[in-house]
């Protein structure tokens, strides 16, 4: 149960809620992007230590495992505490902001002094930053026994003939965790975030309103219970099961049978000494493997897209297509979780169903690959902007074309860019306020707020009818709609783009397998998971975070500068999500291609033998040779979370 919970926040939880943390704090994509990645920094910087000691054969993994679930637990707890640390939120508070008359115009301006709650209003951006980045470092330190330690302890206590059972359910939890990650994070937005004390209804809030926050923390909150409470028994286990030093003599007895040479401690421990001086060889060995190197370049560049639209496509949807937060999480998990699992799943079938050879599977990574670029237009796809006065279009009292908040219209009602609250006009137009768009009165009713007397506002009043009277009225608190129907176009693109990806995840580790040799696979897997985090999914988040900030085009003005992006050039978003997949997958088709050009199948070339070497080592590329079954230690990096 533990993977799935590692899964369900890292994956799903943490991808969720990147917007609504955004806009509840005033941060930026590109400081999102780094609390996204600082899990595989802290997950890259403890998974060898943690591996080495509770991989010692006096060592308890359970112990560790145990320990792991209470450090991701404790990382969960601290995620969720910056909304016990900040105010109340006090977004939708529209009435409190129409236009009055003021002599002196900035009498309502930005103030750090007054009551904490609107996102503008914290001067603690910095403290929430790093609070979420410690928990993600937690969270990443605190899930690394589970990927070797987790799978290992279950080998080394259940039958040979079970042990891939296993290993496949608890590789299962990869695919529910994000799933459940992404159904209940989203639900869980459609509540207010401060449902316990404020009923949303009466501030005339409803979660399709742009300033609406929903309870982003409980996920975590849960999360944390749950690891505390699942850490009691795992700290119990002992560090081996009853049967299993019959399953370990079993186990040496087997390897006995595959070796002629005697075994001894003394032995061991210089063979042990003797590999570690060996190191440096072996290290460039690999890397002087042309085709182990262009399949570790392919992996990051796919790791690089993977964990950044991971982070970042349920902005984009929310943002493009003008849909709740809840809705874009809903819909990243009908994309991402079949087409991830069937994907990976039936890449893995069509190798073993044709036993195509290692030049075979190159070349299906690369059609593959070269097919999937097509399929990066959907990002083609965008919707127009928003009327958003002075923002995309001027008011409609200038006849020039400048950009700017204040107008004519509203020059006396001392405007304050602190309360960002939008409405919609009768006009079409959406405004910052209701005092940028000059309204002077301001009632709820129905529970949603309408002004009237709206002088920036140059189009005749509509009608409203209710049980008592019709209520004529100027403008309503939301964003004004769009007639953009390209979201379930982009869907099933998106779909297809990601269901091809991951259809090339298990031939591209099985081509990787092939092209080292027998007695380097396991060092090869390590060398190529160390590349692709640091190539590809550690920087991932924060280029795509980076980018995203530089198409926004009205910043939220905060105490300590710019906060969180208010509204974004849809136009600029998708052109540059363009351009990052049509990069990197033309970079993997690039690298696939150079990987299968290199590659020289056996009997084309000979290699000369080390004299040095074991009798059992082969330095022949054996095209046919016996595979092991995919197991943790063989899991491509690229979709290892």
């Amino acid at each position: 149960m533990e993977p799935a919970i590692v899964w369900m926040v890292v994956n799903g939880f943490v991808n969720v809620v990147i917007t609504t943390i955004e806009r509840r704090f005033g941060l930026r994509s590109s400081q999102t992007g780094l609390i996204a990645g600082g899990y595989d920094i802290a997950s890259f910087l403890t998974l060898v230590p943690v591996s080495f000691l509770g991989g010692r054969s006096k060592a308890s993994k359970p112990r560790y495992i145990g320990i792991g679930v209470l450090v991701l637990g404790l990382g969960s707890l601290l995620f969720a505490s910056p909304h016990y640390i900040a105010g109340p939120y006090r977004g939708g508070q529209q009435s409190e902001n129409i236009c009055q008359r003021v002599t002196n115009t900035s009498s309502r301006s930005l103030s750090c002094s007054g009551s904490v709650g609107q996102i503008d209003q914290e001067p603690y951006s910095g403290l929430y930053l790093s609070i979420f980045l410690i928990a993600q470092l937690l969270h990443g330190a605190g899930s690394a026994p589970f990927y070797t330690l987790g799978v290992t302890y279950l080998d080394e206590n259940v039958s040979k003939k079970m042990s891939s059972v296993y290993v496949g359910i608890f590789y299962t939890m990869a695919i529910i965790g994000p799933a459940l990650g992404y159904v209940v994070g989203g639900e869980l937005l459609k509540l207010y975030t401060d449902f316990i004390t404020v009923d949303p209804s009466k501030i005339g809030l409803t979660p399709n309103s742009n300033v609406w926050v929903g309870a982003w923390w409980i996920g975590f909150l849960a999360a944390a219970v749950l690891c505390f409470i699942i850490a009691i028994p795992i700290l119990a286990f002992p560090a081996a099961l009853p049967g299993s030093e019959k399953l370990a003599k079993e186990r040496v007895s087997e390897a006995h049978q595959r070796s002629t040479r005697k075994q001894s401690s003394s032995s061991d421990r210089g063979e042990a000494f003797s590999k570690i001086r060996e190191l440096p060889r072996a290290l460039t060995d690999l890397l002087g493997n042309p085709g182990f190197f262009m399949l570790n370049l392919a992996g990051a560049s796919e790791g690089l897209l993977i964990a950044g639209f991971a982070a970042f496509l349920p902005k984009l949807i929310e943002n493009q297509f003008n849909v709740s937060a809840s809705s874009a999480a809903l819909l990243m998990g009908l994309v991402t979780v079949p087409a991830g699992g069937g994907g990976t799943f039936l890449g893995g079938y069509l190798i073993k169903r044709f036993n195509l050879p290692c030049s075979g599977i190159l070349k299906f990574c690369l059609l593959a690959t070269a097919s999937c670029i097509a399929f990066t237009l959907c990002f083609v796809l965008n919707c127009p902007n928003l009327n958003f006065a002075g923002v995309t279009i001027p008011y409609s009292n200038q006849t020039k074309k400048t950009f700017s908040l204040d107008n004519t219209c509203n020059n006396g009602c001392g405007c304050s860019r602190s309360e960002f609250s939008p409405i919609c006009g009768v006009d079409g137009i959406t405004y910052y306020s209701p005092c940028h768009a000059g309204c002077y009165q301001g009632m709820r009713l129905n529970n949603v707020e309408i002004y009237t007397d709206c002088t920036c506002i140059r189009a005749p009043p509509m009608n409203l009818t209710t049980a008592d009277s019709v209520i004529s009225y100027e403008a309503i608190n939301t964003t004004c709609s769009t007639s953009c129907s390209y979201l379930w176009p982009f869907i099933a693109l998106a779909f297809c783009n990601m269901f091809i990806t991951f259809l090339c995840t298990m031939p591209a580790l099985s081509a990787t397998l092939r092209v080292v040799r027998d007695d380097q696979r396991s060092f090869a897997l390590g060398i190529q998971w160390i590349k692709v985090r640091i190539l590809g999914t550690i920087p991932a988040p924060m280029v795509f975070g980076a980018l995203i900030d530089e198409t926004c085009i009205l910043w939220n003005k905060t105490c300590d500068g710019e906060g969180s992006c208010l509204v974004y050039d849809n136009l600029y978003m998708s052109r540059y999500m363009l351009a990052l997949a049509f990069i990197g997958k033309a970079a993997s088709l690039l690298f696939f291609f150079l990987a299968w050009w290199t590659y020289i199948p056996p009997g084309s070339r000979r290699v000369a033998q080390n004299s040095r070497e074991e009798p059992t080592t082969t330095f022949v590329l054996n095209d046919t040779q016996h595979e092991p079954p995919i197991t943790p230690a063989t899991i491509n990096p690229i979709i290892d979370p």
